[in-house]
């Protein structure tokens, strides 16, 4: 694979793009949300901006985590270290972070991210919490 040339309208050639490079432009964002979902097989974390656009995401298993590797506490600790990487190229300083879940990565993500010098303002735990149930079962008639 080398490099692919494209002609514009007015006839030069220009690069179209080569494998090596990286095709993200990230926008320039100070303040941010991070949502934590920690399941039971993985750990998946995004961020967006205040109003929501997600800016980046990574999971255990985009880390080379596999099978049951992704649900421990270390594989959503080094995704939490992958995400912080790509927050200090957006300029990311202080977040709201917003867990969903009752895997066992969501206390490791949390450390790993206030050790990491970004400000946090929030922690919120959005896990689901069933209240009232399903109806019950109608009786057996014998």
């Amino acid at each position: 694979m080398g490099e692919q040339k494209v002609k514009t309208l007015a006839g030069d050639e220009v690069k179209a793009g080569t494998a090596g490079e990286s095709k993200r432009k990230y926008r320039k964002v100070s303040k941010g949300r991070i949502s934590i979902s920690s399941t039971y097989n993985n750990s998946i974390i995004t961020v967006t901006d205040a109003a929501g656009e997600v800016l980046t995401w990574a999971s255990a298993g985009m880390i080379g985590f596999k099978g049951s590797k992704k649900s421990t506490p270390y594989a959503a600790q080094r995704t939490m270290e992958e995400i912080i990487r790509r927050m200090k190229d957006i300029g990311i300083e202080e977040v709201d972070i917003f867990i969903k879940g009752v895997g066992t990565g969501r206390d490791s993500a949390i450390r790993a991210l206030t050790g990491s010098g970004i400000a946090v303002r929030t922690i919120r735990d959005r896990t689901p919490i069933p209240h009232g149930g399903v109806r019950a079962k109608k009786p057996r008639r014998v």
